[in-house]
């Protein structure tokens, strides 16, 4: 999201190679350089300069509603029907929940995670397979476009998992972690879905980050 309230979808930024002021996080503001890809004719989509990243700040916790909340669609039918690919949504009757991925699944991850590694420049710092999440993430809601069922898709919330699952020693007392705050702190103190469609299936719409977000009369309370 620009300062002017553009939504920009950023790659290939690849954040294990990112280092120094580089090396953002969520509510940073950064510059870089860009270029309209050639591949994705998606409005929002830019063709990062990774060596241009520079942090610029950050979006302080009691400003983040009043910036987002005016951009919040009703649902992904209403922010398609505007030529949108990308979308915040304020999610009403959310249910997190998790399934055990099939070993046929977590092979096929792993494989691709192995050659995305492999792909990598020779002047890059050689990394290792990231192993994937042995389950799925995924969220019941419900917006002005009725009930939908969405795999979450954000890596801060399966980097997440495995930080919990090594400081508590075992799966479940991660995944009760997690669905604690999922389902209790996060949807009673408020939280958007960032939500957006898929390139070559744009009718297809995917959970893309889930953001703690104070709704605005809570906002001063923080």
């Amino acid at each position: 999201m620009t300062a002017y309230g553009e939504f920009k979808r950023l790659f290939p930024v690849r954040f294990r190679h990112l280092k120094g002021e580089s090396a953002f996080k969520r509510w940073d503001w950064v510059k870089f350089s860009y270029r309209v890809p050639t591949s994705d004719r998606r409005a929002e989509s830019c063709h990062v300069a990774e060596e241009s990243i520079l942090i610029d700040g950050d979006l302080p916790r009691g400003e983040r509603s009043k910036f987002l909340d005016p951009l919040i669609s009703g649902s992904a039918k209403q922010a398609a029907a505007k030529g949108k690919s990308l979308a915040l949504l304020r999610p009403r009757s959310t249910e997190f929940y998790y399934r055990r991925k099939s070993e046929k699944t977590l092979e096929s991850e792993r494989n691709a995670y192995k050659k995305a590694v492999s792909q990598g420049s020779f002047l890059d710092d050689p990394l290792e397979a990231i192993e994937p999440t042995p389950y799925h993430f995924k969220f019941r809601f419900i917006d002005d476009d009725g009930r939908h069922d969405y795999t979450n898709a954000d890596w801060e919330l399966h980097a997440w998992f495995f930080r919990l699952q090594r400081e508590l020693g075992n799966d479940q007392a991660a995944l009760d972690m997690i669905s604690q705050k999922m389902n209790g702190d996060y949807p009673r103190n408020g939280m958007m879905f960032a939500i957006g469609n898929i390139a070559k299936r744009p009718q297809v719409w995917q959970l893309l980050g889930v953001l703690r977000v104070d709704h605005q009369s809570q906002s001063s309370l923080f």
